[in-house]
């Protein structure tokens, strides 16, 4: 790609330094920092003139991070650059979708409407869309989702023995039954028989076929993790062999991926669309190749 320069936001070195070679872009020279009282110091020292403009950022921790994408967007295009494109793997501010409760901020609405007021484009892999059909519906501007199944998939049949995926409920049924046929995998739900308000049985569906096999547990993102942990106290009832839980997302709030491996996991895996030790799925190409795509496009 020519006459395009990636600018990177700290933290996100690796994944951007990655990007400049599988696109043979030119690094951007940017300081980025604070000062003492707190406040970010952002200085570009790249010339943007008429060039398009990458910015690497995933929004884990989003506080902490979109002031600094602002001042520097807002200032590459101070300098005349166009269009400017942030490619951020994880999208934060997607789960307050609606107002639950009278005066709730419906905080992904305004989010949305904050990112699209300083950059062009958003690029990013999975989102949270939960009650929304389409980032569509929330952002003006031109968004490109990425999905990365097929490489969980790809990472499953790599590296797990007769693996099982395992769905914690009837919701994940469709998203671990793709995952489970594009690596070839038979895949189970969790069966739940409801005989009280608080008295739920839950069991594992022909549990004997898969004794001898790995169960693998996936989902979009590991926040808390409790779901997964519940799910694996199940599986240690019905005497399954210790699991793989797969992430696309990293979040890990409160020391989750350590209650995780204390509950029983025998591997946590994730993507790398956050940075964390668990990284073993790595959506790099599929970036880049998604960069070249939309090179230039604004609708």
């Amino acid at each position: 790609m020519n006459n395009c320069v990636l600018f990177t936001i700290p933290g996100n070195e690796v994944l951007a330094n990655s990007l400049i070679k599988l696109l043979h872009v030119e690094p951007g020279e940017a300081i980025i920092r604070h000062f003492p009282d707190g406040e970010t110091y952002v200085k570009v020292n790249s010339n943007v003139h008429e060039k398009e403009v990458i910015i690497v950022c995933s929004l884990h921790q989003p506080d902490d991070k979109i002031l600094p994408v602002y001042f520097l967007a807002k200032t590459l295009k101070e300098f005349r650059a166009s269009p400017v494109t942030l490619v951020s793997p994880y999208l934060a501010y997607m789960r307050q979708d609606k107002r639950f409760t009278d005066g709730e901020c419906i905080s992904s609405e305004l989010f949305a409407k904050l990112l699209s007021s300083f950059v062009d484009k958003i690029i990013t892999i999975d989102p949270h869309l939960h009650r929304r059909i389409s980032l569509d519906e929330i952002y003006p501007i031109h968004t490109s989702i990425l999905h990365v199944s097929h490489l969980v998939s790809k990472w499953i049949s790599e590296n797990i023995q007769q693996p099982v995926l395992i769905g914690p409920d009837s919701k994940s049924e469709q998203w671990v039954s793709k995952v489970a046929a594009d690596a070839n995998a038979p895949y189970i739900k969790l069966e739940k028989i409801r005989k009280g308000d608080r008295n739920v049985k839950v069991s594992v569906p022909e549990v004997e076929k898969f004794m001898e096999n790995t169960p693998v547990l996936v989902d979009d993102i590991i926040s808390t993790g409790n779901t997964m942990i519940e799910t694996i106290g199940h599986l240690k009832k019905a005497g399954m062999k210790p699991p793989v839980c797969i992430g696309i997302h990293a979040v890990f709030a409160a020391g989750a991926y350590d209650k995780l491996i204390k509950a029983g996991a025998a591997k946590v895996v994730t993507c790398n669309t956050i940075v964390h030790p668990s990284n073993e799925i790595f959506m790099d190409e599929l970036l880049a190749q998604e960069i070249c795509k939309n090179s230039f496009v604004i609708d």
